[in-house]
């Protein structure tokens, strides 16, 4: 359900179309909470069965823009203040690392090494959205930052544990 709830945090600032929602994913959220566009229109239907969202303005080509309603600001807030995040923590990549004594020391450094590449690439993506959300004070800024800010320490966590561990295989 979360990807409802990001929609409806999204149109909760401004309305918007489906294609400015899904570059609006691209720019932030996408580092959070992912979204295809067949996903992202799918959901903008199911929210509008739901009168969640409105079409408040229709343009050219079909174009429809979306709007929160009263009862989809409710959702969003009730989510928000009484919905406990599911926190499951599910990964494949570290199940593969429990495992890495069925390879050679060589391929589980590699392994390894390949990790720590990846997070690197992770905090240089998170890096350039940085310079997009420093000078704006909208509330998706201003929340997007604290947002990148964990992502940021979270992957140079993650950036220290995978060069420590290449280190403990012998």
């Amino acid at each position: 359900m979360s990807l409802r709830h990001a929609v409806l945090g999204l149109l909760s600032e401004e309305p918007a179309s489906g294609y400015d929602l899904m570059k609006m994913f691209e720019i932030s959220l996408s580092n959070v909470w992912p979204a295809t566009q067949s996903q992202l229109y799918g959901e903008l239907g199911k929210l509008a069965e739901a009168g969640l969202v409105d079409v408040s303005a229709e343009g050219p080509r079909g174009r429809k823009e979306y709007a929160i309603t009263e009862e989809g600001l409710a959702e969003l807030r009730r989510w928000i203040t009484e919905v406990e995040p599911t926190r499951v923590t599910r990964s494949d990549m570290l199940l593969r690392v429990f495992f890495l004594a069925q390879v050679s020391p060589d391929q589980a450094r590699a392994y390894l090494r390949h990790q720590a590449e990846l997070v690197r690439e992770r905090l240089e993506n998170l890096e350039s959205v940085r310079g997009f959300l420093k000078e704006r004070e909208d509330n998706l800024s201003v929340h997007g930052r604290i947002t990148l800010e964990y992502g940021l320490r979270l992957g140079k966590a993650q950036l220290e544990w995978a060069e420590w561990a290449e280190g403990q295989i012998r």
